[in-house]
């Protein structure tokens, strides 16, 4: 009579219960929430967190929704602790500039599926920084009053943004070094986070 075999680690239910995942999410909300602790301006873990979300998770409409999940979460705490100004960016052009930016910066980090590497991470990161830079900057442009609806217009709002584009940069970075390091040695740690993660 034939015993019955124990289940293997790939079975149906190892796969629902994949802990991979929820530690992603959970790393990406912690990141996104982080904002509202007091630092310099542009210093954000908007880039790193899409990078992240991109290269790890297994569903790639996952990737997309938990880092767009947790910027919502961490901005409408914002909003309800700061108010004033802060509440009228919610829905705003620039808003919408930004979640965009997050979505190119995820499929960005597809290409970093399997293929993690420290010099990979920073040359991506570098990119989402710059794609950042070029987005926001035109958002400001475009759908504001700051600056005239003319290239010269545009090469200002490029200008007044340059001094921020550094915190940008590092905020990019020492994020990517927090989160994918970071997973990385849990991975080693713990080989059931790769259930369910690329």
């Amino acid at each position: 009579m034939t015993q019955p075999q124990p289940a293997r680690p790939d079975s149906t239910a190892a796969r629902v219960f994949a802990p991979g995942p929820w530690v992603l999410a959970a790393m990406i909300a912690v990141a996104a929430l982080s904002r509202l602790v007091p630092h310099p301006p542009n210093f954000s873990p908007v880039e790193a967190i899409a990078l992240f979300g991109g290269a790890y998770f297994a569903s790639r409409a996952v990737s997309l929704a938990v880092p767009l999940a947790a910027m919502l979460l961490a901005d409408l705490a914002m909003a309800a602790l700061s108010g004033g100004l802060y509440s009228g960016y919610l829905f705003g052009v620039d808003f919408f500039v930004v979640y965009a930016c997050i979505a190119a910066s995820t499929m960005l980090g597809w290409s970093l599926r399997g293929r993690v590497t420290g010099a990979r991470v920073l040359g991506f990161g570098l990119a989402g920084s710059v794609l950042f830079f070029l987005a926001t900057n035109a958002g400001v442009w475009a759908g504001g009053s700051l600056y005239p609806r003319t290239l010269d217009g545009l090469a200002a709002a490029y200008v007044a943004g340059i001094p921020f584009f550094q915190w940008t940069v590092a905020g990019t970075l020492v994020y990517s070094a927090l989160l994918f390091g970071g997973f990385e040695l849990l991975r080693r740690r713990a080989p059931a986070l790769r259930l369910q993660t690329v």
